[in-house]
Formats: structure tokens, sequence, C-alpha cells
């Protein structure tokens, strides 16, 4: 992205503003071995390799919490390579390049988390944390009691019993769900092991952290506490 030099010192901390355009103008800055010390030049802050006195100059990466409404119809991924609409879409005026963490099917909406913290996308993404995640489906038919008594202690999917979860009613053909797995497709493939066909799928919370009334294709920054929250899981 092309960016004045002067601010690209003061968000790399080199220093402020106003003392960056002094520094600029005292021949002490030069992009790609050459000198700039004329103020308004514009560098690519991705390409292009900065020096104050000789010395490179990193581009400092402001950490960013996002949490997205994903509506169905998108991939949760940074690109695709069959060029469907993916959640970046939806958070394309960031200029700092984030990731989403975890996975949503293409079919299911509600909550993502994006961010730039790779710390905490390994500690959300891996198996041994089981962070629990809440949905809630819309089935054809409701499953007997029986039926979710065998959801709760685990069912056989793709030749594998699932770990214990939870379902309880939340409505009419309406059932909310936690697990702590990630398997593909898994809430969905869970409840047709019961004799429920999913209609609709959406995901409300990721362990504390719930989705609240944010509309599809909408987000929001994260708030302190809330980052603090999953930092500590």
């Amino acid at each position: 992205m092309l960016i004045r030099l002067q601010k690209f010192l003061a968000e790399a901390q080199v220093a402020s503003r106003r003392r960056s355009e002094e520094i600029i103008k005292q021949g002490r800055v030069s992009v790609n071995g050459a000198v700039v010390d004329i103020l308004g030049a514009k560098i690519d802050d991705e390409k292009d390799i900065v020096c104050v006195d000789g010395k490179p100059v990193e581009k400092y990466e402001k950490l960013l919490y996002i949490m997205l409404n994903k509506p169905e119809g998108c991939v949760t991924t940074a690109s695709d390579q069959f060029n469907r609409k993916t959640v970046m879409y939806y958070v394309k005026d960031i200029s700092q390049r984030i990731y989403p963490v975890g996975r949503l099917d293409y079919d299911t909406s509600g909550l993502i988390i994006l961010t730039n913290d790779g710390d905490l996308t390994y500690k959300l993404t891996h198996p041994k944390h089981n962070i629990e995640k809440t949905y809630l489906a819309v089935v054809d038919k409701m499953p007997s009691a029986e039926n979710m008594e065998r959801f709760r202690k685990g069912v056989i999917i793709d030749g594998k019993k699932t770990a214990p979860a939870y379902i309880e009613k939340a409505g009419e053909n309406r059932l909310e769900i936690k697990i702590h797995e990630g398997r593909n497709r898994q809430v969905r493939k869970m409840c047709a092991a019961i004799g429920s066909s999913v209609q609709k799928l959406k995901r409300i919370a990721i362990g504390d952290i719930k989705l609240g009334n944010i509309n599809k294709g909408e987000y929001r920054y994260l708030n302190d506490d809330e980052i603090k929250y999953l930092k500590s899981l």
C-alpha cells in the first residue's frame, strides 16, 4: 500500500510525525538505497526498504481483533482458488493484513474472529485447547429425547465417535448446540446421525465471546475484556 514516508516512520514508532519530517529533511532517510529528503514522498510499505541512519525500519503491525458476522455464501479463507467470495470481502476497508481464525462452512453463518495475532490464532485453533463453540440450528424435525441423549454422549461420524456435546431445544425446530471439536461440517453430521437434517446453522459464540446483534456482513472490534479473555484460554 502506498503511504507517505513520514507517516510510515511515525507508524513504525521511529518518531512522531513532526519529528519524522525533520529526520527526512536532514537527509537521514533512504528508500531502496537512495536518500529521500523531500516531504510528501510515498513508499510501498509492502515492498520498499526504508532505512534511517543506515538501519532498516521494520513495519509496525498493530494487533487487530475483529468479530465478523459471516453471511452464508462465502468461504472462511483469505483467498479462494475458485474465486468465490471470502470473508475478507466484508473487511476490505481495513488496510492491515488480517486472517480468519478457524473456519465456518460456506453455508453456515455467524461468529468468526479475524486477527493478525499469530499466537492467538494458534491457541484458538489448536485441538488441545478444546474451546467451546455454540450454534443455533434450524432442523427439519426435532430429535427425540433418546436421540438427543445419544448426541450428548457422542455419535459416530466419518467412522469416528465425537466427543460429548451439549444439545437442547431452543424453540420450534430449533436446537442450541455446543461442541469443543472442529471437525468438518461436524454439527450437520452429528444432527444427521440422530435423524435430523440441519436447514440453517449459525454460530453465536466462541467460549464467552458472543455474536450479539451484529448484522450479517458487519463487524466490530473486540473490546479489551474480550481480548484478555481469549488470551487467557
